[in-house]
Formats: structure tokens, sequence, C-alpha cells
């Protein structure tokens, strides 16, 4: 995956979409979470979180869009998250996905094409539909990690849960 000569990742942009719920039904409202973890205890709480109504205290982490219904085309919801300006205290960030459960319990085999990009300038370094984990109501997409070179590293994190959004924020980051 990595050279001698590689940099790592620095900046990707993480890009949801979905389908808009059927005429007469409530929105569908899914959301981009990310966890930014310390050195101390890169598999216990947060440090923070990132989402649709908090932002990372530094600006590393935003995000562009919120979609609270899918409408619109193509990827409808997207972070940036600036690795490579992180504070040398945090060394793991995981990215997730999680489906608010205003109206009941939804889970992403109700939710209709759904799909995650995760992109570091023009390529995608991975895509999923959250097939693998349909029954789930949250699922982590991507862990991104840092050694002890201050080097940036990713791989795929394909995990669901069935919790609410409030708690999957403390559940996924967990190893």
């Amino acid at each position: 995956m990595m050279s001698g000569l590689n940099k790592g990742v620095d900046k990707v942009e993480v890009a949801l979409k979905w389908d808009p719920s059927p005429s007469g039904a409530p929105a569908h409202d899914l959301d981009i979470v990310a966890g930014v973890y310390g050195a101390e205890a890169p598999y216990g709480p947060p440090a923070y979180l990132v989402h649709f109504d908090h932002r990372s205290p530094d600006g590393t982490i935003t995000l562009q869009r919120d979609s609270r219904t899918g409408q619109g085309f193509g990827y409808d919801e997207a972070m940036t998250v600036e690795l490579g300006r992180l504070a040398e205290q945090y060394t793991r960030v995981v990215v997730g996905v999680a489906i608010q459960q205003g109206t009941g319990r939804l889970a992403f085999s109700q939710v209709s094409g759904t799909g995650i990009r995760v992109r570091e300038g023009y390529t995608d370094l991975l895509t999923d539909d959250f097939a693998s984990v349909a029954d789930a109501t949250a699922a982590t997409v991507v862990e991104f990690t840092r050694d002890g070179a201050g080097v940036w590293t990713w791989r795929p994190l394909l995990r669901g849960f069935d919790t609410d959004p409030r708690s999957f924020g403390d559940v996924m980051g967990a190893a």
C-alpha cells in the first residue's frame, strides 16, 4: 500500500448519497460523522466528534454539505478531512454514517440508492453501498491512522451498528 517514497494520505473528501424517501413518507436523513482520537486513547472515547452541528475546534474537518432528505444529484453530503493539519496529539480518525431515527428504526436496507465515497484529489480510495451492513442503522466506513513518523494511512472499516446517532459517536471508535 505504501512505499518508502509515499507521503501517505493528506486531505480527503468523504461524500454520501441516498435517494429521497417515497412520496408521502417521512424524509430519510443520513449523516457523516468523524471521530478524532488521541494517542493516549486511540480506541477510547473520541477527543471530539464532527457532524452536522459540531465542528472541529481547529477547522481541519469540515462538513461542506448537509442534506436532510437526499434530494439532489449525486452525492448530497460531503466532509473534508485535512489529516496533514491535525495536531500531533491526534493519531486516529474514524469516519462513519448514522441514520437519524426520528420516525422509528430505519436501517440502510430501507434507504434506496445509498453510497459512500472516500476520495483524495481525483482518486477514489473507497466506494461502498452499505449492502454488507444492510440491517445496521449506523456504520463506520474508513479509519485513518498516523504512524510514529507522522504519515497518515487509511484502511476500509465497514462495520455496522444498531444504534442511534447520539450513541454511535460513543461506540464508533472501539476496537
